[in-house]
């Protein structure tokens, strides 16, 4: 059993200026989309398993290799994230389903010597429905220059019968990142990292 593809979609852009000022350093974002058909459109399954360890590990390593190829290397990637857009005729579950597995994630994890969980999307659209991919700091979750999303669309994708895989990236922060982070914050409320709202 492997994922039927119907295509490959790649994504990229440097910002060269942000909020009116040059960046010192572009501030690049990329995503590889692989449109795979629904293996459970138009029906409900039970167990899904099958088709989500068949597809994972395939989905997993065909869209690291190429998010690799295009960052250069897995140390060069800051921030990284995953999402999925079913179509129509398929549920939530089943864009959750195929991102949500180790055996999809870790792929890229490993690749990037990530030590933080991939930040997440998983919703359902049309053709053109947007995608967005939430990006962290792949070691450090409290680093809020890196809470990024990339945002795009495939003009014929998803079908309804289709699911749109995804993962994202960033080669950086953003360039003039003044917020600062979530420790700071922690520290001026005396609230603990593991507690941030003290309940």
């Amino acid at each position: 059993m492997q994922p039927v593809i119907r295509k490959i979609v790649t994504y990229d852009e440097e910002i060269l200026v942000e909020g009116f000022k040059s960046a010192e350093i572009p501030w690049r974002m990329f995503a590889v989309a692989a449109v795979v058909t629904n293996p459970w459109a138009g029906r409900f399954v039970e167990d899904l398993k099958p088709e989500i360890h068949a597809y994972g590990p395939v989905l997993g390593a065909l869209l690291t290799e190429r998010m690799i190829a295009l960052a250069g290397s897995g140390d060069a990637i800051e921030a990284y994230g995953k999402a999925a857009v079913v179509g129509l005729n398929g549920e939530i579950e089943h864009a959750s389903g195929l991102i949500h597995t180790l055996r999809f994630g870790n792929h890229f994890r490993e690749a990037v010597g990530a030590k933080s969980y991939l930040a997440f999307t998983n919703t359902r659209g049309g053709a053109n429905a947007p995608i967005m991919v939430p990006l962290m700091d792949k070691n450090d979750a409290g680093r809020r220059s890196h809470y990024l999303t990339i945002q795009f669309a495939i003009p014929d994708a998803p079908r309804d019968d289709e699911i749109v895989v995804v993962l994202g990236a960033a080669m950086n922060g953003r360039p003039h990142h003044r917020i600062g982070d979530r420790y700071q914050d922690l520290k001026d409320l005396g609230h603990d990292l593991d507690n941030p709202a003290a309940v």
